[in-house]
């Protein structure tokens, strides 16, 4: 149904005097100024808006539209999703009654019958802004200017994309409301690996639990949250589409907006909620599913310098961790094999073996973990050869083929990044905000941020990581990436029933190539193994 807005102050008396009365059955209206509406296909153009003069006949506003019949057809399906905070810092929130010709629309707020959510709008007209309209609402009226300084815009954010059920509310400070998340790694420790179906079938169990766990931490309804976002793309499609299902259901009802978000820039932005970070800057997303390099420039901006041709670091981790039977071990009970093969390396040489050249004479910045992977398996096997052991046993060299397995994988990581620092140098790309993010499951390993804070002081970078329980899947990076575009004042809503799942997605524009040929050598590595 449509909740018509009242006006709750006077229209200043300049612009009051600037626009004459206009008429519109029996009632005379006001215009009062500019506002910037639109869509995404159409763009944002200049609309009229006018409020009731004298003792109104009725207490809505009205619009003169910019286009016409065309352009109220192709809204109505998105009043739903489009309008609810379309262009949130500076207009209207507007729904359309399309009852009334397209010239004169009214301006309302979108609900559904049991949803009685409040909003305010700010209206820009000029060179100031005021509040014009307020939503009457059974439960309670804030503006929206109150709402941003008291941190009462949230999202609900909801991760299903591999083996880690999340949930979490954030508001627009990036404080954490509440959260709650569900880990598979032990049930996949025992199959062998993640099985797609074993995975979905757990989700499904899980995910509406976790959902109110969350919302229970935060110590909120449903109703009181006002978006919902949830991982889309790329992961495993029965586990994502076990998250976007809930996703729906949640939005019919409660009549929320849906954000669909992409994985990975979930990851690349999730640093952002922690501290202010300005782009463009450099990120590099390394978990079991993905190894990237890119240039960040927006929300939804990425330049992809390179990426993973094969295997993820994180599987090649977790493969070497099951060559050394690590997870027979009870101490190793329950953890990943990145964590596995972290915490015995400690005590390991990583100079003990020699060093496997991967992709040395390619200048590029994409990466190979398969050779590493297989280099690890040839050298688990040949000493278990040469000590004459069973391949069921615990090697003695465990933790000196974890160290220098691990010193290996950071090694190749380490010449991209030097050829991605002298390339984003030669194109201007980073500017003077020399940033690099790292994100991802590999990015909660010490040694690997501990060496590569070292490469960045070398060329002048920054080094930020989020929070190492913020590197691996969770629900607090999808709900911030809501957040982040929430607050963008551009519409990225979409019609629920029309979003889709997908295994693979681009991650921003491929630049890789570009890379390779500008052909750029490296001087020698001075990284210190230790």
């Amino acid at each position: 149904m449509a909740v018509t807005w009242d006006l709750y102050q006077s229209i200043p008396s300049d612009v009051i005097e600037a626009y004459p009365p206009v008429q519109h059955k029996h009632q005379q209206y006001k215009c009062i100024g500019m506002i910037e509406t639109g869509d995404y296909q159409c763009g944002r153009k200049p609309t009229e808006i006018s409020v009731p003069l004298g003792k109104p006949k009725t207490n809505m506003c009205c619009l003169k539209n910019w286009s016409g019949q065309q352009t109220v057809q192709h809204l109505e399906h998105e009043i739903q999703t489009l309008l609810r905070f379309w262009d949130y810092k500076f207009s209207c929130l507007m729904a359309l009654n399309l009852g009334w010709t397209y010239s004169k629309l009214r301006v309302v707020g979108y609900s559904f019958v049991n949803n009685y959510f409040n909003f305010i709008s700010s209206i820009k007209t000029h060179s100031f802004m005021f509040n014009h309209l307020k939503r009457t609402s059974p439960r309670r009226s804030l503006t929206l200017a109150s709402k941003l300084n008291r941190t009462n815009v949230t999202v609900l954010g909801i991760e299903t994309s591999c083996d880690d059920t999340g949930a979490a509310i954030v508001d627009n400070n990036g404080h954490v409301r509440g959260e709650a998340l569900f880990s598979q790694t032990s049930t996949h420790n025992l199959t062998g690996g993640i099985v797609p179906n074993v995975a979905k079938e757990l989700h499904y169990k899980n995910v509406e639990k976790v959902v109110q766990e969350a919302l229970d931490a935060a110590q909120m309804r449903l109703q009181d949250v006002d978006s919902i976002a949830v991982t889309v793309k790329p992961g495993l499609i029965m586990s994502l589409r076990v998250g976007l299902r809930h996703a729906q259901k949640l939005v019919q009802s409660s009549g929320l907006p849906l954000i669909p978000i992409h994985h990975m820039e979930a990851h690349a932005l999730t640093a952002r909620m922690m501290q202010k970070i300005d782009f463009p800057f450099l990120v590099l997303l390394a978990s079991g599913g993905h190894c990237l390099l890119a240039v960040a420039k927006d929300i939804d901006d990425f330049e992809l310098l390179g990426s993973s041709l094969d295997t993820a670091p994180g599987e090649a981790y977790d493969k070497t961790a099951r060559e050394l039977n690590l997870f027979q071990q009870p101490e190793f009970s329950g953890l990943s094999g990145g964590v596995v093969v972290e915490q015995l390396a400690r005590a390991g040489n990583p100079l003990a073996f020699p060093r496997v050249n991967v992709m040395t004479t390619v200048a590029n910045c994409n990466f190979s973990f398969t050779g590493l992977k297989i280099s690890a398996k040839r050298q688990i096997l040949a000493e278990y050869e040469r000590q004459g052991l069973s391949t069921d046993m615990l090697l003695p060299q465990a933790a000196d083929i974890c160290a220098w397995f691990q010193y290996n994988l950071l090694y190749h990581i380490a010449r991209r990044l030097q050829r991605a620092f002298i390339y984003t140098e030669m194109h201007g790309l980073c500017g003077e905000n020399k940033t690099l993010v790292l994100s991802g499951g590999v990015a909660s390993n010490l040694y690997i941020r501990t060496k590569l804070s070292e490469l960045c002081s070398t060329y002048g970078y920054k080094l930020i990581c989020p929070p190492q329980k913020l590197c691996t899947d969770n629900g607090i990076m999808i709900a911030w990436n809501g957040m982040e575009k929430l607050l963008s004042g551009r519409n990225f809503f979409q019609n629920p029933d029309s979003v889709d799942v997908q295994a693979r997605s681009n991650f921003g524009t491929d630049k890789s190539r570009d890379v390779s040929n500008s052909s750029i050598r490296l001087p020698k590595l001075l990284i210190n193994p230790l």
